[in-house]
């Protein structure tokens, strides 16, 4: 690709022919705002954030979408752009629900964090008619609040094109569009998968998930109730930016530290039960291969891809793997085997739930999750509520030491934390797989081949004399690729994992919100995902089956993988679901 010369505020610039103006400023260290644009996503030049001048050009030019070419001339910060912006902003506000104090947005704003930059008030330059929406609550997992929209439609894009679902888009036209489902139905009686992709992508206050924080304090301060709570993997490699933290630390010690000093009776790790869900998972694609069970076998640990399943391919879900989800297995073997253990009863037990993945809410109320008779897991917060929490009941987080979990249900492996990352389940399976298959142990235990960003991997391993085909997808676009494929009968492959979010939990709805001028120019998932690949670098153990604690847990009380008694624990169900 040849490189065109252009001068952006008198500074010479070297850009990709087809680059945009945005894109040739943030190579330069020019910074040009913008609220509607989300890089391959979300790119219409529709806020008008992000206006310049050109020279030549009769109007000003929106930055995110308008090409580059030689010798042109760019100005982005004078006094016309700054008083165009402003006014966008004003025109903006004029038809916004001002109650920042109350937001849950308020201080990661990127609406309120323009209108400080620029110089905004809160007094309305252009008073007038203002719409008034009611909320929203029909979902299990989230709230909409159109009061809050600025109609970047920044949710619907990531919804059609990232998540294949599409259920949300602007209705009518002029004042009167908002963005809602067809019929202006609820999103809760839609085919939305609960995602929270949606709440990642928007700007401001109008999307969020439904906060559990007071019935989590509630619990604990349940004298009658033991409250433990489990921290998928995923969340120690992202709560640290809501502390100040860089992008991609790992704060897990601070995290166990942090939950301790919140009161609940156990910290524990659910890298446990994502060790347990290996030992199951990888039993059951054995026993498929071997005695000609459904193939290809496909991951159950993502609660949105499963919703997702059950809409758009209700007639291949006897490949799904029926294993239940490590939140779900950990609050199973909470319940029956730790209540035991330890004289609770598992009523008297409340298990919490931290989670990178808002559609945790809804996986809570699914049939077939009662392994003791009561819910397996009864609450479940996002990383976001964390820090919330966290600030909310005066914790220090910079200033905790590194600690660790509690026993017997804290003990994991490498393999148990890389499931955060898209490919980690499969990779962590294979280590586990390999080794029953062929007798012998692993030389090498990095399966690089299904590591790593893209949309779509796949990868063949020839293990005693059988090559066996795999395959890796993330965000639902991916998964529908791969659906099709196996629905008409070309898919080859022995094991698929499939992970709702691009990029996998790391990347999940219910981390920490990354402003656009980040997203648009980092690799988010691959940063993350860095930290949990050098955590199972660093573990002793980084099998599944070498985990001791679930060794114990077999020998004690399961009996051996793919047991009655560990089917009647650690395994689910599916339904067929209509699209609405």
């Amino acid at each position: 690709m040849e490189n065109v010369n252009l001068k952006i505020n008198g500074l010479s610039v070297t850009a990709p022919e087809g680059s945009t103006i945005l894109e040739a400023a943030q190579s330069a260290g020019i910074r040009i705002p913008t609220l509607c644009y989300l890089k391959d996503i979300n790119e219409i030049g529709a806020c008008r954030m992000c206006v310049v001048e050109v020279k030549g050009a009769r109007n000003l030019v929106a930055a995110c979408v308008h090409p580059v070419s030689e010798g042109m001339e760019v100005l982005t910060n004078t006094q016309k752009l700054l008083d165009s912006r402003r006014r966008t902003l004003e025109l903006l506000l004029s038809n916004h629900d001002k109650k920042c104090l109350s937001c849950v947005r308020s201080g990661h704003c990127e609406l309120q964090e323009l209108c400080q930059e620029l110089g905004v008030t809160d007094e309305n330059y252009f008073e007038g008619e203002m719409s008034h929406y009611e909320l929203d609550e029909s979902a299990v997992h989230m709230v909409r609040d159109n009061n809050k929209c600025i109609l970047c439609r920044r949710c619907s894009s990531v919804c059609e094109k990232v998540q294949n679902v599409g259920v949300i888009g602007p209705n009518n036209r002029g004042f009167e569009t908002f963005i809602g489902s067809a019929f202006e139905m609820g999103l809760g009686d839609t085919s939305c998968v609960s995602c929270g992709q949606c709440i990642s992508a928007c700007p401001t206050g109008a999307l969020y998930e439904k906060s559990s924080i007071d019935d989590v304090l509630a619990a604990i301060a349940d004298e009658k109730k033991h409250v433990v709570v489990q921290t998928a993997p995923a969340v120690r490699a992202a709560l640290g930016e809501e502390f100040g933290y860089p992008m991609g630390t790992d704060v897990e010690g601070r995290m166990a530290a942090a939950l301790r000093r919140i009161g609940f009776d156990k910290v524990f790790d659910t890298n446990f039960s994502a060790d347990l869900t290996i030992m199951e998972e990888a039993h059951e694609f054995l026993d498929r291969v071997k005695n000609g069970g459904v193939l290809p076998m496909m991951t159950s640990c993502s609660p949105g891809w499963i919703k997702y399943c059950e809409h758009y391919y209700p007639d291949q879900l006897a490949h799904l793997s029926s294993c239940k989800s490590p939140q779900q297995m950990f609050g199973a073997i909470t319940k029956t085997y730790y209540a035991e253990k330890m004289g609770i009863a598992p009523e008297d037990i409340v298990c919490v739930s931290v989670m990178p993945c808002t559609a945790k809410k809804f996986e809570l109320q699914r049939d077939d999750q009662y392994a003791a008779g009561v819910p397996d897991v009864d609450i479940s917060i996002t990383t976001r509520e964390l820090a919330r929490l966290i600030r909310k009941v005066g914790i220090n987080f910079r200033s905790l030491p590194e600690e660790g979990f509690d026993d017997p249900l804290g003990e994991s492996t490498g393999a148990g934390v890389i499931f955060g990352a898209t490919g980690g389940v499969m990779e962590a399976a294979l280590r586990t797989a390999v080794e029953e298959l062929s007798g012998e142990t692993l030389e090498k235990l990095d399966f690089t081949e299904v590591r790593g960003t893209e949309g779509i991997k796949e990868a063949t391993y020839s293990v005693a004399g059988m090559d066996v085909k795999v395959a890796v997808a993330s965000g639902l676009t991916n998964a529908k690729s791969i659906m099709d494929k196996v629905r008409a009968g070309e898919a080859d492959y022995h094991f698929i994992e499939i992970m709702c979010c691009s990029g996998g939990c790391v990347n999940g709805g219910g981390q920490p919100q990354v402003h656009a001028d980040v997203r648009n120019f980092e690799d988010v998932k691959a940063i993350r995902a860095k930290a949990l690949y050098d955590n199972d670098a660093a573990k002793k153990f980084r099998k599944s089956h070498e985990n001791p604690s679930i060794k114990k847990v077999y020998s004690d009380y399961l009996g051996a993988p793919g047991s009655e008694k560990a089917h009647h624990i650690l395994h689910t169900t599916y339904v067929k679901r209509t699209v609405n």
